[in-house]
């Protein structure tokens, strides 16, 4: 602990120490830096080094193509990565990274993470595609040391950036609306402005509206291990309706070239039906969930010679109501209120051109109140209240010798408190502080050639959530903290291709890109968590020793052809094992954890083609694998869930339509046929996915 306590004095040190050289700088700059015009500048921090981690990332053009809704679905087409969807629009949808678990995977949203204290889970399906810019997956953690202190905590990141505006000469104001509709009577509108206030400062707006009955055909079959068929059903998917609003506001500040500092606000409401799981030709329809999502965010980050400072600052609030009408399960009627206050502090300097230094803090507060009201007493609900304490500091370097060798090194301390509630269950928590490093290496032998050799080890950290230790039927007092080792090797190669006679004139280039990832994980432990009968119910328990081992491989190919055609492909596979270690006398001892397929794959193909007056059509098709499957830690016969494979096919038209003032007005059509073979499949055992279902939809930009 005193070892710990001096390194904490000298990271303090360093993390406000520049504030005050960095004031004398502004000060002997004068007038000239806080008052010089300046023209629109889009982003002005230093470009990012060759990343240590080659990152899994879908922007632009490639993301508006994908047959996607939300974000979850766009993360299904990256390897390494299961989804949890409990099926519909309205259904939870949830992320896991190598088998680790969703608490071990971060989501940032516009650089600031996701919180969830209560579960730990980020429902993807909340974020929608239609304002999205980039997605990216990290494993093990984001390549530059320039971030906050909690970033280095994860073992995989999901960075979710909204739109940023962009004007040109004369342009004030851009405009953008999009209608789709389609099956189980989706009706999904959207609209969004940008105005440009003045040189570097700008407004957007977004609001987004989705309805859907959620009632889809499904087919229900389950065979005896004998053979005979227990039972074989057709029918409706019911209460899966969802009622959600979306709505968003930012604003954006570049200045003097080395600078930004940006505020948003978001709030998400929704009213869904929580479908329930379909078990012995029985299904329910009595649970309702309401959603609200609010936070507000800031960011400012500026950079003094070789220095750079970035402050993050976000109040959240969310409130979860959840009613269970069915009688046949135990009655539940109750409100979760969640507020969360969350600061980051970091800086990061040059020593010389090839080693930087940063350090970084973060603070945050946590508090979640449940109220029964079921259970009254003096005429009030019973309530249980809950805080919780977190702390990070963070100190990593960075060595960059030419394109030969990037070294990366990191050291985390996590000290989490948690204060008593009302709850007697409520141990009162207080970890000590834990230490997790973090190494990375890249090495690239030929600069002439983008191949590159990568690997890195690392350590993270995870207290169990609020819902973990508390929750009656759910919750269990007894979890211990979960640590996880992280090995991984990797190989990236990348190169351009020759052109194609007849395509020399186009400004694109053909290119192809491959990277083979092996790795390895050690959980001790690991919290796993499965349903319980119920969607908003879970069973919550720790395997002792987890060790997973997996292979991720991915390749991209853009290809220029003849009479203006470009051909674009995407695989990802991975294999994994990911067995239960905890001890031989347990009859799963080495089974395949639940929900972890052996085998999984994706790949996208598109073909679009060009006119000579800049419109463009395109024909994409995509393909989704998980193979066979337990449901639960036991590998019986009983348990096997079988494998599942979807089609999706999609044709779009895009029209560019000259407008007045010398601006042009953008159109796009597109009709998208998902599960196109009408396959009957299950993410989670006894939840019927969709089958074969269309949507249609209608965008403008001006």
């Amino acid at each position: 602990m005193r070892q710990i306590r001096r390194s904490s004095y000298i990271l303090f040190f360093f993390l406000f120490a520049p504030i005050g050289v960095r004031a004398s700088l502004t000060e002997e700059s004068g007038d000239s830096i806080r008052h010089k015009e300046m023209d629109e500048v889009v982003i002005t921090a230093r470009a990012l080094t060759k990343d240590v981690i080659v990152p899994q990332s879908l922007k632009g053009a490639e993301l508006e193509r994908l047959n996607a809704l939300s974000v979850a679905d766009a993360l299904r087409y990256f390897s390494g990565v299961q989804l949890k969807d409990y099926g519909g629009v309205g259904g939870i949808k949830t992320i896991n990274v190598r088998s680790m678990g969703s608490q071990h995977t971060a989501v940032y949203y516009n650089g600031v993470q996701l919180g969830n204290a209560q579960n730990g889970q980020v429902d993807l399906g909340k974020f929608s595609l239609d304002n999205m810019e980039e997605i990216d997956l990290y494993h093990g953690q984001k390549s530059d040391i320039f971030q906050s202190a909690r970033e280095f905590g994860a073992a995989g990141n999901v960075y979710l950036t909204s739109r940023r505006p962009y004007f040109k000469d004369n342009e004030k104001v851009h405009v953008h609306a999009k209608m789709r509709c389609g099956s189980f009577a989706l009706a999904n509108p959207s609209v969004g402005v940008d105005i440009k206030l003045r040189d570097g400062l700008s407004l957007t707006m977004d609001a987004e509206y989705v309805y859907s009955d959620g009632k889809y055909p499904f087919r229900y079959k389950r065979v005896l291990p004998n053979g005979q068929t227990a039972y074989d059903t057709t029918a409706i998917r019911q209460n899966g309706d969802v009622n959600a609003i979306r709505t968003e506001v930012g604003i954006h500040h570049y200045y003097r070239n080395t600078g930004f500092w940006r505020i948003h606000g978001y709030n998400y409401y929704s009213e869904r039906g929580v479908p329930g799981a379909i078990v012995n030709n029985v299904w329910r329809n009595g649970e309702r969930l309401w959603d609200r999502n609010s936070f507000v965010q800031g960011q400012w980050q500026d950079e003094w010679g070789r220095w750079q400072t970035r402050v993050l600052l976000k109040y959240a609030n969310d409130y979860t109501h959840y009613k269970n009408y069915d009688e046949r399960l135990l009655p539940s009627d109750n409100e979760y209120t969640q507020q969360e206050v969350y600061l980051s502090f970091a800086n990061k300097i040059q020593i010389f051109k090839w080693w930087d230094l940063s350090a970084a803090y973060d603070f945050q507060y946590n508090t979640l109140r449940r109220d029964n009201l079921l259970l009254v007493d003096n005429g009030h609900p019973l309530r249980e209240h809950f805080d919780r304490h977190s702390h990070w500091l963070s100190a990593a370097t960075a060595f960059n010798f030419r394109e030969y060798l990037r070294l990366q090194a990191s050291m985390l301390m996590t000290h989490v408190q948690g204060t008593k509630g009302l709850s007697s269950r409520d141990k009162g928590t207080n970890k000590k502080p834990r230490v997790t490093p973090g190494v990375f290496l890249s090495l690239r032998p030929y600069p002439a050639i983008d191949l590159s050799f990568n690997a890195y080890y690392k350590q993270s950290y995870r207290y169990p959530t609020f819902n973990d230790l508390y929750y009656t039927d759910l919750g269990n007092a007894d979890l211990r903290p979960e640590l996880a080792r992280q090995h991984s090797v990797e190989l990236a190669y990348k190169t351009s291709l020759p052109s194609i006679s007849g395509t020399e004139h186009r400004g694109e280039k053909s290119s192809i890109s491959a990277t083979v990832s092996y790795y390895y994980n050690r959980v001790t432990d690991k919290i796993i968590a499965y349903p319980k009968g119920q969607q908003f119910r879970w069973t919550m328990l720790n395997l002792g020793d987890v060790k997973i081992n997996g292979i991720d491989a991915k390749a991209d190919l853009s290809l220029s052809l003849p009479l203006r055609f470009t051909l674009r492909t995407r695989l990802n596979y991975t294999y994994q094992t990911a067995v239960d270690l905890t001890s031989p006398s347990d009859v799963y001892y080495g089974h395949q954890i639940p929900y972890i397929p052996w085998h999984s794959g994706s790949a996208v193909a598109g073909l679009d083609w060009e006119s000579k007056r800049g419109d463009h059509y395109g024909l994409n098709y995509s393909f989704i694998y998980v193979g066979e499957r337990y449901s639960q830690q036991e590998n019986s016969i009983y348990n096997y869930v079988q494998p599942w494979y979807t089609h999706d096919l999609s044709l779009y038209g895009e029209w560019n339509i000259p407008t007045w003032n010398n601006r042009t007005t953008w159109l796009k059509a597109n009709i998208e046929i998902n599960n196109l073979l009408g396959q009957d499949y299950e993410v989670i055992q006894n939840y019927p996915m969709p089958k074969q279902n269309i949507r249609c939809t209608v965008a403008v930009k001006y």
